[in-house]
């Protein structure tokens, strides 16, 4: 890792976690960034996993006063969330770099597209709501947004608040709590599956971790003077960039 290499890492760690703040979409950045120093998709792609998690632990511990109050339904979700986050990393781990670079264009397209469309997919914020699907559709769809969660991981926040909407009686404040909850849960056992199976780039990740720290923190200002379009349509800008970095590197 060369000094720019390192700089850049470190202002990409920094810009991820203000858009995080803002409007979501992080992982584009990280992941954007360590493709471009060059390394490999799958070890990008883990290792923004580990840069990334500091964020939804912090962001959970702020809604700790409302998940007192559903703790044990909570538990239920992060029990199928582990299970269906371990699935996915496996998966990612089973792969090559040459077939992961092959689907990458095509992740970063749908998760794109799914991040430019979160405003319409974002639960509404009234005061309750009930769900629209049962329980058992509730616990297949979080396992199958945990499953992609623990594989790519980019979007996962839109996606979780969508089927959360859906499947989970109450409001806005109470899903965005579990959705932070069930992240942390998604994260830290895909964390543990690519740091066993040594595709996490170390160097590069504690380059980037105190970056994303300060970029939280900075979130705030910026979210004071900056509007959430405009924030998330840079996050929508770097993901088409980088699905057409990858599709013309072949």
């Amino acid at each position: 890792m060369t000094f720019f290499d390192a700089v850049l890492l470190f202002f990409a760690g920094f810009v991820s976690g203000a858009v995080n703040a803002v409007a979501g979409g992080g992982t584009f950045v990280t992941f954007g960034a360590m493709t471009l120093v060059g390394l490999p998709p799958i070890v990008a792609n883990a290792t923004s996993s580990v840069t990334q998690f500091p964020g939804y632990i912090t962001s959970t511990l702020a809604y700790l006063d409302d998940i007192r109050h559903f703790w044990r339904q909570a538990l239920v979700l992060c029990v199928i969330s582990g299970f269906g986050a371990l699935a996915g990393s496996l998966i990612l781990l089973a792969l090559s770099n040459t077939s992961f670079r092959a689907l990458v264009p095509w992740l970063l397209i749908a998760a794109t597209a799914l991040f430019a469309a979160g405003p319409w997919l974002k639960p509404a914020a009234v005061p309750e709501h009930q769900a629209s699907l049962g329980p058992l559709a509730g616990s297949l769809a979080q396992f199958l947004t945990s499953v992609y969660g623990g594989f790519f991981g980019a979007g996962m926040g839109v996606m979780m608040l969508a089927t959360l909407g859906l499947t989970q009686a109450g409001d806005y404040h109470k899903l965005n709590a579990l959705k932070n909850m069930l992240a942390v849960v998604i994260a830290a056992i895909a964390i543990l599956v690519f740091v066993s199976g040594g595709v996490v780039a170390w160097p590069q990740a504690i380059v980037m971790i105190p970056g994303g720290a300060l970029g939280g923190y900075a979130g705030v200002w910026i979210a004071r003077r900056v509007p959430q379009g405009v924030v998330r349509g840079f996050v929508v800008a770097v993901g088409l960039f980088l699905a057409f970095y990858y599709f013309t590197k072949g």
